[in-house]
């Protein structure tokens, strides 16, 4: 939040979250192979908060399946996000937020590439920018104030 309690979005568009993922036999059967999809790293991103509102990036539609790109076979991850308002001073902490997770949560075969949704924020190319840079991005986290952030982005506060 900048400047104290204000808050830039005030007033965010809640939307309906999606139902949970139903796991079938084959699913939970560890001798058959079971390609990462798009469906599980959107299960994995979906519940992060908001670092601003009580909210998770699905309710806010900062995150959708339909942004989520998966290539198994070649350990290619790639998720757009899109931030409520154009001008959000929060856009960098959300997708370093997605990019901790995914980095905690896959394989280390997989690379992970997190960027603001064309057209939605009027700095993307600069926040792209520092979320492609490893090296800016392992500097983040080695801030122990920013990383706190990120943890309380990544706890989980629901249990539906």
């Amino acid at each position: 939040m900048s400047g104290g309690t204000h808050l830039e979005n005030a007033n965010p568009v809640i939307f309906q979250r999606s139902g949970e993922r139903l796991l079938t036999a084959t699913d939970e059967d560890e001798d058959v192979h079971d390609p990462i999809d798009d469906r599980e790293i959107f299960d994995l991103i979906r519940s992060i908060n908001d670092p601003e509102h009580p909210l998770s990036l699905e309710e806010l539609n900062v995150v959708e399946q339909v942004r989520v790109m998966v290539n198994d076979a070649e350990s290619t991850v790639g998720i757009e996000f899109t931030p409520t308002i154009p001008h959000c001073s929060m856009a960098t902490l959300i997708g370093l937020s997605i990019k901790v997770k995914l980095l905690r949560s896959l394989p280390e075969r997989f690379k992970i590439d997190v960027s603001i949704t064309p057209g939605t924020h009027a700095s993307e190319d600069a926040v792209n920018k520092q979320l492609a840079d490893k090296e800016r991005v392992a500097a983040a986290l080695e801030n122990s104030s920013l990383l706190e952030v990120v943890n309380q982005c990544l706890t989980t506060t629901r249990t539906t």
